[in-house]
């Protein structure tokens, strides 16, 4: 019986996703020309757009990955969607890219593009693309970014989707920032990696909602905790102004760490009546 080798799946990768491209190529080509037949003549952009649209169908990975780069940064609809089917290109840099450069194509569409990209076997594209569906603040992204926060063995991972949820800053995110943050006596084992803990209390403070102060009120008093977590903490319930707060962060500006208490003392003179 003979075995496909990885040489012969990632060839057989690529020329599947260069099929794809000639496929979107020949649709996207057939859209221009009949726009260009109603006016004329292509723009500049339309031009640009055409021009790396051909590219895109390159062999060569960095040349592919300049195509997306250079397309997104044009930040139009039209450019975004050439872009797309480099989402599922052999590379994981080319994928990581494009998950950037069709943010033009808006919200909603972007962020549907975007959530498959989650579960990518790369955890760099995985990052990338929950730092993307932040950008893109569509609250369609919130429970999968919230998945991705909770399971993802990557700490890079599980932070991004922090942030990217105190991006979008809906309120249905809360429970399972503060659960993290603060799990109490779950079984589960505690988030121990600082820039989760701290993209946590930021994302929390950017929501802003009332639910989450227990948790930061935890995370602030938890001597065991780094000091930036705390601050971040700290900053985050002046943001809230829960009076509820006060006693906690009373207590913190006094603390050992100078940034620490300072930041406790600013929330608290925003809490101050």
């Amino acid at each position: 019986m003979h075995c496909i080798s990885r040489e012969e799946t990632s060839s057989w990768l690529l020329s599947s996703f260069v099929l794809l491209v000639l496929i979107v190529f020949t649709s996207s080509s057939v859209a221009l020309a009949f726009e260009t037949q109603a006016t004329g003549v292509l723009t500049s952009s339309q031009f640009e757009i055409e021009k790396q649209h051909q590219r895109l169908a390159s062999l060569d990975e960095e040349e592919r990955r300049d195509v997306v780069m250079r397309l997104g940064a044009m930040h139009l609809a039209a450019a975004a969607r050439v872009c797309i089917p480099a989402l599922t290109d052999p590379s994981p840099k080319v994928r990581a890219v494009a998950a950037h450069a069709i943010l033009g194509l808006g919200s909603e569409e972007s962020a549907s593009a975007l959530i498959p990209i989650l579960n990518d076997n790369d955890e760099f594209v995985r990052r990338e693309v929950a730092y993307a569906l932040g950008l893109t603040r569509s609250r369609s992204a919130t429970v999968p970014l919230s998945e991705r926060l909770m399971s993802d063995k990557e700490g890079g991972v599980r932070g991004a989707a922090a942030i990217a949820l105190g991006e979008i800053a809906d309120e249905a995110a809360v429970v399972v920032l503060a659960g993290v943050l603060s799990p109490g006596k779950r079984k589960s084992k505690d988030e121990q990696n600082p820039f989760v803990l701290r993209a946590i209390a930021s994302a929390l403070g950017r929501i802003g909602s009332r639910a989450g102060v227990p948790a930061l009120l935890t995370a602030l008093t938890n001597e065991r905790f780094p000091d930036d977590v705390r601050r971040e903490a700290a900053h985050a319930l002046g943001v809230i102004r829960d009076p509820a707060a006060v006693p906690a962060l009373r207590t913190a500006s006094s603390a050992a760490d100078p940034y620490l208490a300072r930041t406790a003392y600013d929330s608290l003179r925003k809490l101050a009546p």
